[in-house]
């Protein structure tokens, strides 16, 4: 994964966009996502991370993770790597997104 300073939602973006076979995961509820979220985003709520097994079989799969605020992705991105996943990243919050949303 790209070095660029973790919680910049932006450059975190950009990086999915360059990096083969990665996942971008949104961690808020499905109201919030239904309201807005990145294009290309997959919606797994941090109230229900453990379907992330399910979602994504493969433990070595890039992981960039956002929320509203970078709060419940920073959550997320722990439950993530204490799960297995080697390449997780939080990016940040859709708050601080200069993006279209979807």
């Amino acid at each position: 994964m790209g070095l660029f300073q973790a919680n910049d939602v932006n450059a975190g973006v950009e990086e999915y966009q360059k990096t083969l076979q990665a996942k971008l995961i949104d961690v808020r509820e499905e109201d919030e996502y239904a309201a807005g979220h990145i294009p290309a985003s997959i919606n797994i709520p941090l109230s229900s991370i453990e379907a992330a097994r399910e979602e994504i079989t493969d433990l070595d799969t890039p992981l960039f993770v956002y929320c509203r605020s970078g709060n419940r992705s920073g959550h997320a991105v722990t439950w993530l790597k204490q799960a297995g996943y080697s390449k997780v990243q939080n990016i940040g919050g859709i708050a601080n997104y200069s993006g279209k949303t979807e």
